[in-house]
Formats: structure tokens, sequence, C-alpha cells
């Protein structure tokens, strides 16, 4: 699916289901919220937490799907096209790094 049309579909589930966008700041709590829950996850399956639940380790791609989707919310709310801020994001990142990684030793 297109990111262009990920928003689409995110903006329609909104206004039939969700009656209405959350005001930017309190989707902006739940985007870290969202964060929050993903990050507790990557703790435990990739670090020296162990899990509370053996089920939550099924989750990791749910939580990711959860920030994408607030994420999205707020881009919606404030005008923003996520496919053009990516690319020229990716430019940014290309013409600024683009040898710098390569010299890196920690990366060799």
């Amino acid at each position: 699916m297109k990111i262009s049309t990920y928003q689409v579909e995110v903006d329609q589930w909104i206004k039939a289901h969700g009656v209405r966008y959350f005001n930017e700041l309190t989707n902006t709590a739940l985007l870290m919220e969202e964060v929050g829950e993903l990050a507790r996850i990557m703790a435990r399956k990739f670090g020296e937490q162990s899990f509370k639940n053996a089920e939550e380790e099924l989750q990791l791609g749910d939580e990711m799907a959860d920030v994408l989707f607030v994420l999205t919310c707020l881009a919606n709310q404030t005008g923003v096209n996520l496919e053009d801020a990516i690319r020229r994001n990716m430019e940014k990142k290309t013409a600024r790094d683009k040898d710098r990684h390569k010299d890196n030793e920690k990366l060799k």
C-alpha cells in the first residue's frame, strides 16, 4: 500500500469510526504512549528484560502499526503529505550522510 493511500484510509476510518481526530496535542501524547509500548517489547525481545506473558512477543508488528497509525493521524491533521516528506527526508539524508557511515570504524 502506498503511504498516500494509507493516509486516505486512516482519514476515512477516523470519520467513520472515530467521530473526529483527537486534537494534535492529545495525538502527540498518544504517539509517545504507542512508542513506549513498542520500546517495552523491543527491550524484552532484543534487550535483557524478559516477557511477563509469552503472547506479548507476538505484538511487535501490531505496536509498530499503532505508531504508524497515530503518526499518520498527526500528518493528516497538520496537512503533511508523508510521501513527499519521506522523499525529501531521504534526499537530505543522502546528501548529508552518503559517505559518513562508510568511514565509521564502529560499523565495520
